[in-house]
């Protein structure tokens, strides 16, 4: 066996694209879908590894960039890698730095993401340029991506070979060729121009990878599988360009770049997904809200990572079956019930929303703890009945029952 083996248990009737699946690793099983549990820094932010694993999750992600600053890739070698310095057990994969270039350079300041909602009659194509855009933090080159530190200003240079060294040095399970992420509202030519230079880098991050393979080899070291990454923006044509070029190189999965309208997500991931190998597993990147989720696995995606679960959880937001509750509200200071009733999460059996509200206005670091084993334990279980309904053949009940309640 490669680095790691996918296999399809059950597949959406009728020629659709979504299935339920087995994703083997060197550390374990991922039954699929199966939502990442993101570990920008090789931790799991406010969480111990063993808090991670009680509440289900399968995966963590780590940040390649962030990792690189600190504490450095001869580090996190010497160290045994990034399971053993975490001491988690489990899958792991990594980024590969690419999108800081963009949330450094293009989107820095502008809290652009991923998703955007393109106003109409904007004009995006005509009146953004993104090389005129970047911010005083990344550069972006043909040869790769100059950036600056957010620690101490220090001038870096990222290149797809590069990337590749640093994502085995940290040593996950799973990693991503080197890319450039778009802003959702930069213009055709930029998109088409970024697309071709990602595919450019992918065949710079793949002949490293097999360079870096062969000595990991001779060193006895897991093999690691990487995952070539399908950029072109929210435009048709650049998406089927992009799937079906990524798609005929020798990647192990492939992941999908962010970069689209918010409305039109799931459209422009079914262009890539029904182009893409359909035995190799496919993770949509930064994508996290649980409407979205149910549209990811419908168009064919196995994985999906985001920071949003906790990140909204350190401001006192609680997913719930109808919806967000922002526990800080006075309506919840004397409400003596758990967040979410028969919900089997930490904190819902063991604590109040009076209670949290409470820690969230004491400002005890407790609230974060506690809101982020919810926030987790909801998504994680969330995907988990997703991939059920798969097997059971229920999932558009499934799906559309919560729908009705999620507001």
């Amino acid at each position: 066996m490669g680095a790691i083996n996918f296999k399809i248990e059950q597949k959406f009737p009728r020629g659709r694209l979504g299935r339920a699946g087995i994703l083997t690793t060197p550390h374990g099983e991922i039954q699929t879908p199966a939502f990442v549990t993101v570990g920008t820094k090789g931790t799991v932010k406010s969480l111990t590894p063993e808090q991670v694993k009680d509440l289900g999750a399968q995966v963590v992600l780590a940040n390649t960039y962030h990792l690189y600053l600190q504490p450095g890739e001869e580090t996190m070698k010497k160290a045994g890698g990034l399971n053993t310095f975490m001491n988690w057990s489990g899958p792991t994969m990594t980024d590969s730095g690419g999108f800081q270039a963009f949330s450094l350079g293009a989107a820095f300041g502008k809290k652009i993401n991923k998703l955007a909602e393109v106003t109409q009659g904007a004009r995006p194509n005509k009146d953004i340029d993104e090389r005129d855009e970047l911010g005083a933090f990344a550069k972006i080159t043909e040869d790769g991506v100059e950036f600056k530190s957010v620690l101490d200003g220090s001038t870096h240079f990222f290149t797809p070979e590069r990337s590749m060294e640093i994502q085995h040095a940290i040593g996950a399970d799973m990693i991503f060729a080197f890319d450039e992420c778009t802003s959702p509202i930069a213009p055709y030519e930029y998109q088409k121009e970024a697309m071709a230079r990602t595919h450019r880098w992918a065949t710079r991050s793949l002949r490293r990878h097999r360079e870096l393979q062969v000595e990991s080899e001779k060193l006895k070291v897991e093999n690691q599988a990487l995952f070539g990454i399908v950029q072109g923006g929210r435009f048709e044509d650049l998406r089927k360009e992009s799937a079906k070029i990524i798609g005929e190189m020798d990647f192990d999965g492939f992941g999908i770049g962010g970069s689209f309208e918010k409305k039109d997500m799931n459209t422009a991931v079914g262009w890539v997904n029904a182009l893409l190998p359909e035995n190799k597993p496919r993770h949509l990147l930064g994508i996290g809200d649980p409407l979205d989720l149910f549209d990811a696995v419908e168009e064919g995606c196995d994985l999906f990572d985001c920071v949003a679960p906790t990140r909204i959880a350190r401001h006192g937001t609680l997913y719930t079956p109808n919806g967000l509750l922002h526990i800080t509200g006075g309506s919840y200071r004397n409400d003596f019930s758990p967040v979410v009733e028969g919900c089997g999460c930490y904190t819902c059996k063991n604590f109040t929303k009076a209670y949290l509200g409470y820690l969230f206005r004491a400002r005890e670091f407790l609230a974060y703890t506690l809101a982020s084993i919810h926030n987790l334990y909801f998504i994680i279980h969330l995907v988990d009945t997703i991939r059920q309904s798969i097997l059971d053949n229920t999932f558009e009940k499934n799906r559309d029952d919560f729908f009705l309640k999620y507001k």
